[in-house]
């Protein structure tokens, strides 16, 4: 009795236990909250170093203070949080974003969601509702941010420790693993910006860690282009491969076919076209989301005074755009002949 009761509780509450609310809505929606902040206050920032009009870089650094809290209400609005929950998972965003470090969106995943159910399942239940609900959210939330956020940032920077430790190889196999890696690391919700800025990833590793960015998100754009058209098009090329986390958790082969695109083009990158990035190394893992890898290994030329060459120019549209858009479709069309992926499987919701 006692159990059914609860599970009664459960469903009057909304609150749905299962991978598909928390590994597919959830997610989804805090990639999006991820685009909307730190991805375009990055863009921003990039766009007033470039031109030198301030108000670009202010504007840049106002989007990227507040990602935490984006992506944090970004998972109560898809967790169908009420108001007085929804309001609150600001203090919890930037409280599990800020104690996470680098791992700071994969804290802010978790302690979100906790933190938004607790405060469901006591909204309205009290008649000083206003206050109950608020305290309750923002205290599981930043009790949760104190306790465990620095070690989820821990845990996401063991993988930046595998990169780094991949940038000491040689350039063939570090241009394999630091893309491969930092690719993976893009699609999934932990930020590949925030952890190739703490690395400091330039150079040749910076180059790697770019081409495997931009063989996820221009990859996935054109893998999909049955599925998605124009507008998949623009918002994987040029925003973020994130949206197809939902897909991926569905049929994880989907993946494959970018991953490995970026096995290729990451030793393409550091032995062929020799492409470093010299810019800021946030710009490592931003792949072509707003063209800001490329214009962060542009920005690097000039800093640096390199006589930038056609063969510079060549190497980084090869390696940005034209392999990820010819080579992924193709691997892609076999995954589709053999039955591994089908129509619809990289549909965006």
């Amino acid at each position: 009795m006692k159990l059914n009761s609860f599970k009664l509780f459960l469903k009057k509450k909304d609150i749905d236990i299962s991978a598909k609310r928390y590994f597919i809505d959830a997610m989804g929606a805090m990639a999006q909250g991820l685009f909307a902040s730190l991805l375009v206050g990055t863009i921003l920032g990039t766009l007033g170093s470039v031109t030198k009009f301030d108000i670009f870089t202010q504007m840049g650094t106002f989007a990227k203070a507040v990602s935490g809290p984006a992506m944090a209400v970004a998972i109560g609005y898809a967790l169908k949080a009420p108001p007085l929950v929804l309001f609150s998972l600001l203090a919890v965003g930037q409280s599990a974003n800020t104690m996470g470090g680098a791992g700071g969106p994969l804290a802010v995943f978790i302690i979100a969601i906790i933190s938004a159910e607790f405060g469901k399942a006591v909204s309205k239940e009290t008649k000083v509702d206003i206050i109950v609900t608020p305290f309750i959210t923002i205290a599981a939330g930043v009790l949760l941010s104190v306790g465990i956020a620095k070690y989820i940032g821990i845990a996401a920077n063991y993988i930046g420790d595998l990169i780094m430790l991949a940038t000491e190889l040689q350039p063939f196999l570090m241009g394999i693993v630091v893309s491969v890696m930092v690719g993976i690391v893009l699609t999934l919700p932990i930020s590949s910006a925030a952890i190739c800025h703490a690395l400091g990833l330039v150079g040749l590793a910076g180059g790697a860690a770019l081409a495997g960015c931009c063989a996820q998100m221009v990859g996935f754009a054109f893998l999909s282009f049955k599925e998605n058209k124009w507008s998949g098009l623009i918002s994987q090329g040029i925003g973020t491969s994130m949206l197809q986390v939902p897909n991926i958790i569905r049929k994880p082969i989907i993946w494959l076919p970018v991953i490995i695109t970026s096995a290729i083009t990451g030793p393409m990158a550091t032995c062929l076209f020799k492409l470093e990035m010299n810019g800021a190394a946030i710009s490592s893992g931003m792949g072509t989301c707003g063209f800001v890898g490329q214009i962060g290994v542009i920005e690097g030329w000039i800093n640096n005074g390199k006589a930038i060459g056609a063969f510079d120019i060549i190497g980084l549209l090869m390696i940005s755009f034209v392999i990820p858009a010819v080579l992924t479709p193709l691997i892609g069309m076999l995954f589709r002949k053999i039955g591994w992926i089908s129509d619809g499987d990289l549909r965006l919701d």
